[in-house]
């Protein structure tokens, strides 16, 4: 993705090459710039010209420095302040359910109409995954709940806007994070592979209305078994929290 840089203020080209890849899609948050030397001369620019666009950078809130690592690429704004108010559980369950269907829902018709046939084929082949996982015993109920994550994300890369999948990330880091999966819930794992395969026939058929149907559908019924769950634990005196939605 990188190359030599033409004439005109050295540091703001080598800055504005990273700030495309970035938008782009080419790197992504938490991904790592080469390392300062070998950066320099993969660029054709001396090692203090790195490090002016590397401050530049880092001033505007774009990378990160580790120091003793190297730099990496930073989580936006919006995603930091998302990501933070989560933490704070200042975010309740109602509003990630919704939030998740304000963002899964466009995705999927984003995606069908999008028709990008690279994009769709990792949409398949991580619905694929996830089945396999699911048909596996005894049930690694942790690693259906990354598979299942990993499924809904393809889904958003299919669709094509960066805004969404940083969006999304950050709702389903947070999801993930120290969650109980609701696919122990008696026969709703069977109820989300169908929900599965219902979404990625309406993407491979270009079916926008259906593709936005079928996700919004999975998402209310991964609402409704999470909010049973919870009142099933209120119940019985368990421990209550956030769930894995999936």
């Amino acid at each position: 993705m990188w190359r030599k840089l033409g004439r005109g203020s050295v540091a703001r080209q080598v800055e504005a090459q990273i700030v495309e890849a970035i938008d782009n899609g080419e790197l992504s948050p938490g991904d790592r710039l080469p390392p300062e030397r070998e950066f320099a001369e993969m660029l054709g620019v001396s090692r203090p010209t790195i490090r002016e666009a590397v401050g530049s950078l880092k001033a505007r809130g774009r990378v990160r420095v580790v120091h003793g690592r190297g730099v990496y690429i930073a989580d936006p704004e919006t995603t930091r302040e998302l990501r933070l108010a989560l933490d704070n559980e200042a975010i309740t369950m109602d509003e990630l359910f919704a939030m998740r269907e304000v963002l899964e829902v466009p995705a999927a018709g984003w995606a069908a109409a999008e028709q990008d046939t690279a994009r769709l084929d990792r949409v398949r082949a991580a619905l694929d995954e996830l089945n396999a996982a699911a048909a596996r015993e005894p049930l690694d109920y942790a690693e259906l709940q990354r598979l299942d994550s990993a499924f809904h994300m393809a889904i958003v890369d299919a669709a094509g806007n960066r805004f969404l999948r940083q969006s999304l990330g950050v709702l389903q880091e947070i999801l993930s994070r120290g969650m109980q999966t609701t696919l122990t819930v008696p026969g709703r794992l069977e109820k989300s592979r169908q929900d599965h395969e219902r979404i990625l026939a309406a993407l491979l058929a270009g079916d926008a209305a259906a593709a936005r149907s079928a996700a919004r559908r999975h998402a209310r019924a991964a609402y409704r078994t999470a909010v049973q769950r919870l009142r099933a634990e209120a119940a019985d005196g368990s421990a209550a929290g956030p769930h894995a939605m999936v």
